[in-house]
């Protein structure tokens, strides 16, 4: 543990949830102080069994022009069936209805990245050995026509 008068750093595996949030937190606060940008929401579509308990879903936010999905995630047995493709259509449709002019996420060579191609997302970004032997991938699909 590193210490000063004001502060100590310490390394924990398992942080709360409460703690993720103060650090989310305070980068949005000063993420629009340094952009002006104000209007971020987050948006979430759950798949959910026959007692409405979510099993499987969608989750990110939309943020000046930009829709980030930052989790998607279909249960193995009802892959293949168009629910991947669907809770996408929706996400699309919300990240228009909200102004978006794009939408971002990251995945791993070894998820989805054809699902996403199909789509219509193009890879943007690569990191080489992420897990080692593997790639991650930053892909995009523009919604509107890029301006100059």
């Amino acid at each position: 543990m590193v210490k000063s008068a004001s502060a100590a750093l310490e390394i924990d595996t398992e942080p709360k949830p409460e703690e993720v949030r103060l650090l989310e937190d305070h980068l949005n606060e000063f993420n629009i102080a340094a952009t002006g940008v104000s209007d971020g929401k987050f948006l979430a579509l759950f798949l959910r069994n026959a007692d409405r308990v979510a099993i499987g879903g969608i989750y990110g936010w939309t943020w000046g022009a930009t829709c980030y999905v930052r989790y998607l995630y279909v249960p193995e047995h009802l892959r293949d069936q168009g629910h991947g493709s669907a809770l996408m259509r929706a996400l699309e449709v919300e990240a228009k209805a909200r102004g978006c002019e794009q939408i971002v996420l990251e995945t791993h060579e070894f998820q989805a990245p054809e699902f996403y191609r199909k789509l219509g997302f193009e890879i943007t970004g690569r990191v080489e050995d992420y897990p080692r032997g593997h790639q991650y991938l930053t892909m995009v699909k523009r919604l509107t026509p890029r301006r100059e």
